[in-house]
């Protein structure tokens, strides 16, 4: 008996060496570990749409599952909106040293000299899908098929149906359904609610990658449930018949459906196989919008996770979002990384995971890696300011615009608007302005915060653009229309 339990007592520390040992090596092989990539962004969705994030009205049930299997990023901070948040993405920088400082009036054009986030994946072997929402530039130079995607499918900017702004003039008349979308190089008239299609194109073209063992980054970058607050009458009916008004009848039934479409995507993957060798990300691009609206005819405030503002704000809940990954056997299931993580650190780490060479020349990338947070969430992280700002100021008036609607954020603090301190550790929600308390704390904020507006200047190279006479997609709508129609499409499945 003792012979046998000093065996077994051996084999059981060799067995919790090799444990160890394995999970050290499986850390260090995250770089160059070439994953697939899904990437799912929602537009105007906050940290409260979600009811693992406490909602208890909307019900996300498949996001909530992926939520608790994720590793989950708790303090992921983008920009407070749409397009800005999508220029940081593809840029690793700041929106404004994109040019980006608007999501309208042509100041939503990501600079051309940006060597994009698609390009870099692209260089390393990788195909690139972009389904939805590109919005940072419709002229032809700036469009995504331009810029690094492979396979496009998307609406003009701004938002489906903002004919204004640039999308495309029938979607003006059926909002959100049957729409008019540009593929690759062909405009085509789709058929069913607009997220359905996205996912529905998204699914087929990731399915063909998946049989011919190409690596590929699909982007899912959903318009919904950006308003106009419209939804399927099935996802509505609930809220409705519930006492709420149309409006959240229509957000929340964008929620649930986008919920449905993200749980048949993890579906199919399973299905497929392809879930032990793809990194599968969900997240939204700025704070919620529409919160408040009535309840049986009674004023009501939605739930936004305790957080002090939405979309368009220069608090936390202007700019902190949802942030889960899953990479099924590599990364820690139901796991959160408390640190400070931002969009602009998502093209370093896709690069660092692809096992990219980037060019000698290109834009300086002002990001950090996730890869070593994932390795080991209890490394160093060393803290960080990072700047925000709201931008939409009027055309012209950029030299008022600097001490409004601004924050700077640590791990610790957010400062706002020059009056404003927040000790974010202890009061989330930023309900008590510390400011007088803590002039120690202002001090490292104010300097950094004005050299950064001042070496940002000379990049918003869209400030003071004319407005254009045409909007790019109307012109290209057009001539398509004269000499060959608009053709019905819908995606190819295997």
């Amino acid at each position: 008996m003792k012979f046998n339990n000093k065996i077994s007592l051996r084999l059981l520390v060799l067995l919790v060496m090799v444990q160890v040992s394995f999970a050290q090596s499986k850390g260090k092989t995250l770089e160059n570990s070439r994953p697939n990539i899904i990437f799912v962004m929602t537009d105007d969705q906050g940290m409260g749409d979600l009811s693992c994030m406490g909602n208890q009205v909307v019900k996300t049930p498949n996001i909530d599952e992926f939520y608790k299997k994720s590793t989950r990023f708790t303090e992921y901070h983008v920009s407070p909106t749409c397009a800005p948040t999508r220029a940081a993405l593809m840029s690793g920088r700041h929106e404004f040293r994109t040019g980006v400082t608007h999501t309208i009036l042509e100041r939503e054009r990501m600079a051309l000299d940006i060597y994009t986030l698609p390009q870099a994946l692209q260089a390393g072997g990788y195909e690139t899908g972009i389904f939805g929402k590109w919005h940072l530039g419709d002229a032809d130079a700036y469009l995504p098929q331009n810029r690094g995607f492979d396979e496009v499918l998307i609406h003009g900017a701004g938002g489906i149906g903002q004919v204004n702004f640039g999308d495309f003039p029938p979607n003006s008349e059926n909002l959100y359904f049957d729409n008019v979308l540009l593929h690759n190089e062909t405009i085509v008239k789709t058929k069913g609610f607009c997220t359905d299609v996205f996912f529905d194109a998204a699914l087929a073209w990731t399915k063909k990658k998946i049989d011919s063992k190409q690596p590929y980054f699909t982007y899912i970058s959903l318009n919904a449930p950006h308003a106009p607050l419209i939804a399927p009458e099935k996802y509505k009916k609930r809220f409705l018949d519930l006492g709420y008004d149309e409006g959240t009848a229509g957000r929340y039934g964008m929620i649930e459906n986008i919920d449905d479409n993200f749980g048949r995507l993890m579906k199919k993957l399973e299905e497929w196989k392809a879930l032990e060798n793809t990194l599968v990300i969900f997240t939204t691009d700025n704070g919620a919008t529409h919160l408040s609206g009535t309840l049986n005819g009674e004023k009501i405030k939605h739930f936004n996770a305790n957080l002090k503002g939405g979309k368009n704000s220069p608090y936390e809940g202007g700019n902190h979002v949802p942030f889960f990954w899953y990479w099924k056997g590599v990364l820690s299931e139901g796991k959160d990384i408390d640190q400070l993580a931002a969009h602009i650190d998502i093209y370093q780490t896709f690069v660092e995971l692809a096992g990219v060479k980037l060019p000698e020349k290109m834009q300086p990338l002002e990001g950090r890696s996730l890869v070593p947070l994932l390795e080991n969430s209890n490394i160093k992280w060393e803290d960080r300011l990072m700047f925000t700002h709201c931008g939409r100021w009027a055309t012209g008036e950029i030299d008022e615009a600097q001490y409004k609607s601004f924050a700077v954020r640590n791990q610790k603090w957010r400062f706002v608007n020059n009056n404003q301190l927040y000790d974010i550790a202890s009061d989330p929600g930023e309900t008590t302005n510390v400011f007088d308390a803590h002039p120690e704390v202002i001090s490292t904020f104010k300097i950094p915060y004005d050299n950064w507006w001042n070496e940002s200047i000379p990049l918003m190279v869209n400030e003071n653009r004319p407005k254009v006479d045409e909007q790019p997609l109307h012109v290209r709508y057009s001539k398509q229309l004269k000499e060959k129609g608009i053709p019905d499409w819908s995606p190819e499945f295997n």
